[in-house]
């Protein structure tokens, strides 16, 4: 669904829709979207600045893997959404300007609108968690034999000695 600065100007955009999977492209390969994102809000301009507002919410799921022990994970991603995006040519020149904290709220976009794909998008990267774990006290694959710790414990050895800090053992 693409919102058009020209159909904004006459009248605010409600949807309520399903986004297919096959819409959203991760930067990071072990993300990826199985089923369908619910999003409803609206889109509307303020026209003063071509500025285009959309609020709305999601609710779907992103599938992963843990970042500890590399098992299947499916996080979650449901909330409200509130982004404004200006034209590019509204962007400051220079990068060392200081803005203030509405104006760092506020995205760009090129051409005459928004894609709802995009924004969604953008939203979930920032929703989903920093490490991505299964639960909280994952213990991880083994360094040594490779076993997931959750399910088996091994009786590998992990110290190593790092030989370069030696000398320090005898103070």
């Amino acid at each position: 669904m693409f919102f058009d600065v020209n159909d904004l100007e006459r009248h605010k955009a409600e949807f309520q829709t399903s986004l297919a999977p096959e819409l959203f492209s991760f930067p990071d390969s072990k993300l990826r979207m199985s089923a369908p994102v619910a999003v409803t809000g609206t889109a509307e301009l303020r026209a003063s600045l071509n500025e285009i507002k959309v609020a709305g919410s999601i609710a779907g799921s992103v599938d992963s893997e843990c970042d500890r022990c590399l098992e299947p994970l499916k996080i979650p991603v449901e909330g409200h959404f509130e982004l404004s995006y200006r034209p590019l040519s509204l962007q400051p020149d220079d990068p060392e300007i200081g803005l203030d904290d509405e104006e760092s709220e506020v995205g760009f976009y090129e051409g005459k609108g928004v894609e709802l794909a995009d924004v969604v998008l953008e939203q979930i990267l920032l929703w989903l968690p920093m490490q991505r774990v299964c639960k909280s006290d994952c213990k991880g694959i083994c360094a040594v034999c490779g076993q997931n710790r959750n399910e088996k414990d091994c009786s590998c050895r992990m110290e190593r000695i790092d030989e370069r800090w030696a000398g320090l053992r005898q103070l």
